[in-house]
């Protein structure tokens, strides 16, 4: 989660030169002549698409809208069938409420994401999509995902919100399914304060999530923006001008970010591989690890909570599990789900009962990059005392 941490002189800079080369124009479209045709956005979509490696990509107002906008161009409908995961960010289902799509949720396995066991049997034929979500910076099950997903002719896309810079198998997350999703905001591998992408090798799929995106505006060639053609209507979710330069800034540092990220979890989870009390969680790909969280089980929620309230004490923080977990669990939106017929009167975190096992026991440690050797080994120390006493 280190985007915040790089920010600095070049981002400051990028901001100011839309004052100075561009005349302070901070709309993504228009005003070409006052903003010298210079185009932040499209450039910043440019450099996404060549670090993804994918043909298409267009930046959105945010994650949350980058999903709603894919899930819009895969056709999902009121009374559609999406399927997801219990543990991801809870926009993940407001992506599919806003629709009046169904969210179906699987369990998640000890990777932390989708359970392909529970994927099989979780679809009927309202299924429309398979959404999985890559949390903390690690891919999913792709390869069993994939194949469930073909068997039944069903699309996919995935939610890389939150693992931007992963890999699976040398490909980057979100560019495995048919469309796929990533989000820019404050807490991210790098940052536009907000703002998200959605990236795709299907044109039809590209314009139709672009267009939702910006009213309906086909960009046209032809014609002046105000006289623009169009077939549907959308709605304004479009990223602007200075987000895109922070993009630009930030994903220069990219690589960067990777690098210092998975050194520093190396180095951490190395030194707590003999802890007794302490379960890594399944990687599926380690190759691929973004890096910028460690997440790990003890034997009991109990001991699970006491490991957190220590490193609280100890001025150390969690990502997520435990401290947000109720933003990041479904078995805990009984605003959402007590709607539903079929969860009223039911404890949701039983209607989920391995997931819940597995969160309830699951600590997640934020990797910085400006972390010093010094650091990292007072982290490593407070750890090791930490689990003893956990013992």
């Amino acid at each position: 989660m280190p985007g915040w941490e790089l920010l600095g002189k070049e981002e400051k800079e990028a901001l100011n030169e839309i004052f100075e080369k561009s005349g302070g124009i901070l709309c993504r479209s228009s005003f070409d002549a006052k903003r010298n045709k210079i185009f932040r956005v499209d450039d910043f979509e440019r450099e996404l698409s060549k670090k993804c490696d994918i043909k298409f990509a267009y930046c959105a107002s945010s994650g949350t809208s980058a999903l709603k906008a894919a899930l819009i161009a895969l056709g999902v409908k009121r009374g559609d069938e999406v399927i997801t995961q219990s543990f991801t960010f809870i926009a993940t289902v407001e992506a599919i409420l806003e629709l009046g799509a169904v969210p179906v949720i699987t369990e998640v396995d000890k990777s932390l994401n989708m359970d392909p066991v529970d994927l099989g049997n979780k679809i009927t034929s309202k299924t429309k999509v398979i959404m999985p979500v890559h949390m903390g910076g690690i891919a999913a099950k792709m390869d069993e995902i994939m194949l469930i997903a073909r068997r039944h002719n069903l699309k996919v896309l995935e939610d890389s919100c939150q693992a931007f810079g992963a890999t699976y198998n040398g490909k980057q997350v979100g560019t495995i399914g048919d469309m796929g999703a990533y989000s820019f905001d404050g807490g991210k591998i790098i940052t536009t304060g907000e703002g998200g992408a959605i990236v795709t090798n299907n044109e039809k799929l590209f314009r139709a999530a672009r267009e939702y995106c910006d009213h309906g505006h086909e960009l046209n060639p032809n014609v002046p923006r105000g006289e623009d053609t169009r077939t549907i209507w959308g709605f304004n979710y479009k990223m602007n001008e200075m987000q895109g330069a922070v993009g630009l800034a930030q994903i220069k540092k990219m690589d960067y970010i990777l690098q210092k990220q998975r050194e520093h979890k190396k180095i951490i989870k190395d030194a707590l591989k003999d802890s007794k009390n302490i379960e890594f969680r399944e990687i599926p790909d380690p190759e691929g690890d973004a890096g910028d969280t460690l997440f790990f089980f003890l034997e009991t929620k109990e001991k699970a909570k006491l490991f957190a309230k220590l490193l609280k004490e100890k001025g150390l923080g969690t990502k997520n599990v435990p401290d947000a977990i109720d933003w990041h669990f479904a078995g805990t939106w009984a605003q959402i789900f007590h709607d539903f017929d079929e969860y009223k009167g039911k404890e949701l975190s039983q209607v989920w009962k391995n997931s819940n096992d597995l969160l309830r026991r699951a600590i997640a440690l934020p990797i910085l990059v400006n972390w010093t050797k010094e650091d990292i080994n007072r982290i490593i120390e407070n750890l090791k005392e930490i689990a003893e006493k956990v013992n």
